[in-house]
């Protein structure tokens, strides 16, 4: 554990719930700093206020930081480093952390690191899982669920951390136990310049790691570490022989480590390739976390954990038709990964809907999958032109609601069809966040 000096002037900068756990954090540490935040009435402020005095806190715009004297800010997920004021702070020598930053300086249990474009969420919660399962006080959280900050605490065996490029933007000495980077797609393209920065901030979780996990299948996964780190590598395909991955013979595929046979599919209940990639994923950093992996307790964890709500969720079934509420999906390589996953090349049988926020995506990529696995896509929201205009020759309907989507599909919709409402966008163009978005879908669906 190593404390931060006294000698410096701070300031949180941003609310809402990292910017909150940064503030309780540094008050029980008995450590003074300013509150700054664009908006006048951030989520937060009034909690901020039994931590910090009113004439420490500055809302409505970022500008006050020039004044203060600051040395070091910890600056919330949510405001970008590029926001002028903070630019300019920066070039002066102005220390630029975040929570997960602060979090390294205190934290003195073993932790892990994920991150990725997609399946982030659902990783670091079978993770924990796993571990509780395994025996393990383990804390799950970061850019899923509590704050990390907000986890700390005596007698844990370890921290799993979801990062976002975000947080990772702001962390400079992560050195976690273990490392792992999902996959890289585009996504927030309207905070980075081009996916090579975004796989950069991406990339930052291998740094000082002491072990690390890869995804074969994306190069752009791959980590440059010292020689010795160990380094376990996951794939869809067939495993090389430390490799984890799939094989399939006469009785169905098979979770592999190398040609070693540890879970058939029917044992595990996420579905879909994308899916079993997760599990793989996880496996390998239960190995490299000294966890046996084929535990009984391993075993019974894999056959009863079914997801996260609004991840590849099926919500119904009705007439035959599934319907799979995707609302996590709020990029291009997460409605890729579900068509994937997901899709039947030999019957054509999703019916994708689609549309939203764009953030400046590229939509391209979803041309072939479409082509080979959808019989008819329904797009709304603010991006759903752009989304149409990318998929010559496929049926492509336009709604300005998703209740009237829904009530066109209870119609359209063949015995063994799949729904999947996976949108490739974020949901701020009509609801709150994805999880109203997606909550609206399943009620949706069941009212039919």
């Amino acid at each position: 554990m190593s404390l931060i000096g006294s000698d410096r002037v701070r300031a949180v900068v941003g609310l809402g719930a990292t910017g909150l756990s940064c503030v309780r954090f540094l008050a029980s540490k008995g450590i003074e700093f300013y509150v700054v935040d664009s908006r006048e009435d951030p989520p937060g402020l009034e909690q901020a206020k039994a931590f910090c005095s009113e004439e420490r806190i500055f809302t409505g715009s970022l500008e006050v930081l020039e004044t203060l004297g600051v040395t070091e800010l910890f600056v919330s997920p949510g405001v970008a480093l590029r926001t002028p004021v903070l630019a300019r702070l920066a070039e002066r020598g102005v220390a630029m952390r975040g929570d997960i930053d602060l979090f390294c300086d205190y934290v003195d249990a073993p932790f892990v690191a994920i991150t990725g474009s997609n399946a982030k969420s659902t990783v670091t919660t079978l993770v924990s899982l796993l571990l509780q399962a395994s025996g393990k006080n383990a804390k799950a959280g970061g850019n899923l669920g509590l704050p990390a900050l907000d986890l700390l605490a005596p007698n844990t065996d370890f921290y799993v951390l979801e990062l976002s490029s975000f947080q990772l933007e702001t962390t400079h000495a992560l050195q976690a136990d273990l490392a792992c980077l999902l996959n890289v797609s585009e996504d927030h393209m309207d905070r980075y310049k081009d996916l090579y920065e975004y796989q950069r901030a991406k990339q930052k979780v291998y740094r000082g790691c002491k072990a690390a996990v890869c995804n074969k299948q994306d190069i752009l996964t791959a980590p440059l570490l010292a020689e010795g780190v160990p380094v376990r590598a996951f794939t869809t395909k067939s495993p090389d022989l430390k490799e984890y991955g799939m094989l399939k013979d006469g009785d169905g595929a098979w979770l592999c480590k190398g040609v070693e046979r540890l879970y058939h599919t029917s044992e595990i209940a996420l579905k879909g390739s994308h899916n079993h990639a997760n599990v793989l994923a996880a496996l390998a950093m239960l190995e490299l976390l000294g966890v046996d992996v084929v535990s009984e307790a391993v075993r019974k964890t894999l056959k009863e954990f079914g997801g996260l709500p609004h991840r590849c969720e099926t919500v119904r079934t009705l007439n035959g038709v599934t319907y799979i509420n995707d609302s996590k999906g709020t990029n291009v390589g997460a409605t890729l990964a579900a068509l994937q996953g997901l899709g039947s090349a030999a019957n054509k049988n999703i019916l994708l809907i689609a549309g939203g926020e764009g953030k400046g995506a590229d939509f391209r990529a979803l041309a072939k999958p479409v082509r080979d696995f959808v019989r008819s896509v329904y797009v709304f929201g603010k991006d759903a032109d752009r989304v149409a205009e990318v998929l010559p020759g496929a049926e492509v309907k336009r709604f300005e609601t998703l209740d009237q989507i829904v009530a066109d599909i209870a119609q359209e919709s063949k015995n063994g069809e799949i729904v999947l409402f996976s949108p490739a966008c974020a949901s701020l163009d009509m609801y709150k966040n994805y999880e109203i978005r997606g909550a609206h879908f399943a009620q949706l669906v069941a009212e039919l």
